[in-house]
């Protein structure tokens, strides 16, 4: 079994110990269908797949009749009857013994309609995402949960060994599984088509009416060449010619089936001076690649353009590698951006649920200097001890410690073996 298999699954069987209804929540084609089944066979279960057309009619018929029987009842893609939800809540009216629904789905359970959340405070979520990189290489990596608990055992005296191109390669790659089994470049872009405009058109138009559907491309690709950057709906909708409230609903929906996703500002309380506008990520940085049309070769150049475009990109490709971490990491109580009027910048912030906090930044160069560290200083500073430890991720080769919690590692510290 992949290691995400293992991962995700050794939760959900730890989950219902517990839990009436668990809810599998992802983009589509990340393994949410094949986990499902694996529970299924492991438990002679059977998979209600709604995206079949003539199961999804007979359970809108009758889903009480789909949704009684012997646990587990495994549904997949539940969103598309979401009339199901209803049922289910009508069983556990009667009995809320664990492990009794497992269902699946790539919408956003939130931005369902609020008739169709009846489950809501009674089902717990499990995020299932793209592959990080370690699950791509098979190995363990824990490095969020090591830089709360002990952020020196991550330096090292070893020299990374990933050039350049390396970085760009993965980059671009992203983590789909059924893009990285893909051998060519052609292969992975005919793929990523074929998934978006799935997704687009199907997934995203059944979540909502668009009465300038057209529109809803043009403005990916936009958020596209925006990712890593601070969320300005009036400046995306002047370029496209929609408005400012379009633009935010259009892009609820990208977000709701996790093609988008917003990194909210962190620490806005923290001083008069912090801001509290999102950041905003593309879900993978393939799909943000592969929506830029860029290249490893492109990529690879060293003109301003393309450094600027690489930086953007590393820092969403980062940003997913420790979104995805933190999403199982149990004592992470949530994660942000810092970012104030006066110009301090933090990437990345993750706080644990007993108010400690990491911080984390991302240079997309080899070398570190001391005013890179003015954010993460002046935010050590305002913490005190609650600031566990601050990191710049880098390209280079070294990692080693700067100053009083303060560290330099190099990025593909993220999928080295931590075991």
């Amino acid at each position: 079994m992949h290691p995400v298999e293992r991962r995700v699954s050794a939760l959900i069987a730890e989950l219902m110990l517990d839990e009436p209804v668990l809810l599998l929540e992802g983009p589509r084609s990340v393994g949410k269908s094949t986990l499902l089944r694996h529970i299924a066979e492991a438990t002679g279960a059977s998979v209600f797949d709604l995206d079949d057309l003539a199961t999804r009619d007979a359970v809108a018929a009758d889903p009480a009749l789909f949704v009684s029987g012997a646990p587990p009842i495994c549904i997949d893609e539940y969103q598309k009857v979401p009339l199901v939800l209803d049922a289910i809540k009508a069983e556990l009216n009667r009995s809320t013994t664990p492990g009794r629904f497992v269902i699946a789905g790539s919408t956003r359970y939130e931005t369902l309609p609020q008739a169709a959340q009846s489950l809501t405070g009674r089902l717990s979520r499990v995020a299932v995402r793209p592959f990080t990189q370690a699950e791509i290489d098979g190995v363990t990596n824990n490095f969020l949960d090591l830089l709360h608990r002990d952020a020196r055992s991550l330096i090292s005296t070893e020299r990374s060994t990933t050039p350049r191109d390396e970085y760009i390669r993965r980059i671009i790659r992203g983590g789909f599984p059924l893009a990285i089994e893909r051998e060519t470049a052609r292969a992975r872009a005919r793929w990523f088509d074929d998934y978006l405009r799935l997704t687009l058109e199907r997934d995203a138009r059944e979540l909502a009416k668009l009465r300038q559907a057209a529109a809803l491309p043009k403005l990916l690709t936009l958020l596209a060449a925006r990712t890593a950057q601070l969320l300005n709906l009036a400046e995306i909708g002047e370029s496209i010619d929609l408005a400012p409230a379009t633009v935010e609903s259009y892009t609820r929906i990208l977000e709701a089936v996790f093609l988008t996703q917003r990194l909210e500002a962190w620490g806005t309380t923290l001083t008069a001076r912090s801001g509290n506008k999102p950041k905003l990520h593309i879900v993978d940085s393939g799909i943000a690649a592969h929506l830029l049309r860029l290249s490893e070769e492109r990529l690879a150049r060293r003109d301003p353009a393309a450094l600027t475009e690489f930086g953007h990109l590393l820092e969403t490709f980062v940003v997913g590698e420790l979104a995805r971490q933190a999403s199982w990491t149990e004592d992470v109580a949530g994660v942000g951006h810092w970012r104030t009027y006066d110009g301090d910048e933090v990437d990345f912030i993750a706080e644990r649920r007993n108010g400690t906090v990491v911080a984390i930044e991302v240079k997309a160069s080899t070398r570190v200097s001391g005013g890179d560290f003015s954010a993460l200083r002046r935010l050590r500073d305002r913490l005190g001890d609650t600031f566990t430890a601050g990191v710049t991720l880098y390209l280079g080769e070294r990692s080693y410690t700067f100053e009083d919690r303060l560290h330099v590692m190099p990025v593909d510290k993220l999928w080295q073996s931590t075991e």
